[in-house]
C-alpha cells in the first residue's frame, strides 16, 4: 500500500512538472509570435573618427556593396583581432585585384563584458566606417540575434556570416560564392544569364552552408567526448525538427543572397544556438535552394559550446516545434 501510494505521488509530481514545462513552452512560443522584431537598439553607426552618426541601412534598401561580412562577437577580445586581421588582409588584396569588388565588415558586439568593443572600434578607426562598422547590442541576446541584427543592416548583394574565432578560413567564402553564382545563372535563364545586364545576384534567393561533414570522422577521433555526444544528439533532434537534407547545420560559415536574407532574417525568432536549424526550416518553407559546400575548419580554443548548452538547445528546438506546428509563428513572405 505504501509503495503504491508513493508511486501515485511520484506519477502525479511528474505529470505536474511535465504539464508545467509544456505550459511554459507554449506561453513563450505564443509570446514570440506577437513580436519577432529584432532587438531594440539604435539603427545608427557612430564614426569613431568624427563622432558623427551614420544612418543605418536596411535589408530592404538596394545593395550598395558587393559583399557584407557579419561577425557576431561575445567576449572575443583575444580571438577577434587575429580573425579580423586575416579577413581584412584578404579583402584588401581582392579589392586591389578587382576594382569592381566592394565590401563591408560588420562586427556585432553581443553585450560583451570584456574589451571586444574596443577591439571593434580600433578596426573601425583603422579602416573607416565605410569598410568596417560596429553594432552594439548593449546586452547579451545570443549569437542568432547578433547575426540577425547584422544581416538586417547590411549593404551587400551577398551576405556572409562567419565566427569571430576564425575557425574557417575566410578565403573559403569564394567556394560558397562560386556555387551561388552557378545556381543563380541556372535559376535566372541558363548559362546565358552571365551576359544579361538585368541579372542581379542579389535578386535570386539562394543560400550556401559551409559544411564540416567531410571532417566528421577525424573530428570524432580528436574532439572532446561531450562535444561528440552533443553533436550526435543534436543531429538526431535536428532531423526530427527540421527534416533531412543538410548534414551540418551548425557551421558558422554561411552565405546568403540579399533576397534570401531578406526573407529569412525578417522571420527568424530563435536568438541563440539553434537559429541555424530555424534557417533550414524557413529555407524549405520558402523553397530557397540550400547548397552545402565543404570548407576547411579547425577547432579553436575558447569555444563557448559545453554541456550547459544542451538544455538551451533543446529549449529553443521545443519552442520552434510548437511555434510552427501550431501555426502561432506566422511566416511573412
Amino acid at each position: 500500500m505504501i509503495m503504491e501510494f508513493l508511486f501515485t505521488i511520484l506519477a502525479a509530481l511528474i505529470s505536474i512538472v511535465a504539464l508545467g514545462l509544456v505550459s511554459v513552452i507554449v506561453f513563450e512560443a505564443y509570446r514570440r509570435s506577437l513580436n519577432n522584431a529584432h532587438v531594440d537598439a539604435p539603427a545608427i553607426f557612430e564614426d569613431p573618427k568624427s563622432l558623427k552618426q551614420v544612418p543605418c541601412p536596411d535589408i530592404f534598401d538596394p545593395a550598395k556593396k558587393y559583399l557584407s561580412l557579419i561577425i557576431p562577437a561575445f567576449n572575443e577580445e583575444h580571438r577577434l583581432p587575429g580573425a579580423l586581421n586575416e579577413t581584412m588582409n584578404y579583402l584588401k588584396k581582392r579589392e586591389a585585384k578587382d576594382k569592381s569588388f566592394s565590401y563591408e565588415v560588420l562586427i556585432v558586439d553581443d553585450g560583451s563584458r570584456d574589451g571586444t568593443k574596443r577591439v571593434a572600434f580600433d578596426f573601425v578607426k583603422k579602416y573607416g566606417v565605410d569598410k568596417v562598422r560596429a553594432i552594439l547590442l548593449g546586452k547579451n541576446h545570443g549569437k542568432g540575434e547578433a547575426i540577425r541584427k547584422g544581416m538586417l543592416h547590411s549593404r551587400g548583394e551577398l551576405l556572409l556570416m562567419l565566427d569571430a574565432d576564425g575557425a574557417t578560413k575566410v578565403t573559403d567564402l569564394e567556394k560558397l560564392e562560386n556555387q551561388i553564382h552557378a545556381v543563380a545563372r541556372k535559376e535566372h535563364r541558363g548559362d546565358s544569364a552571365a551576359c544579361d545586364t538585368t541579372f542581379k545576384i542579389s535578386d535570386i534567393p539562394i543560400v550556401a552552408f559551409g559544411s564540416r561533414a567531410h571532417l566528421e570522422e577525424k573530428a570524432i577521433a580528436t574532439r572532446k567526448w561531450y562535444r561528440n555526444f552533443l553533436m550526435k544528439g543534436f543531429h538526431l533532434v535536428v532531423l526530427l525538427t527540421a527534416g533531412p537534407g543538410i548534414r551540418d547545420t551548425q557551421c558558422g560559415f554561411k552565405m546568403f543572397t540579399r533576397s534570401a536574407a531578406r526573407k529569412l532574417f525578417t522571420n527568424v525568432r530563435l536568438k541563440r544556438w539553434c537559429f541555424d536549424v530555424e534557417l533550414v526550416f524557413l529555407c524549405k518553407w520558402f523553397r530557397i535552394p540550400v547548397l552545402e559546400v565543404s570548407v576547411n575548419w579547425s577547432e579553436i580554443p575558447g569555444s563557448k559550446v559545453n554541456l550547459l548548452s544542451i538544455p538551451n538547445m533543446l529549449w529553443e528546438l521545443a519552442l520552434m516545434s510548437v511555434g510552427y506546428r501550431t501555426q502561432m509563428w506566422k511566416i511573412n513572405s
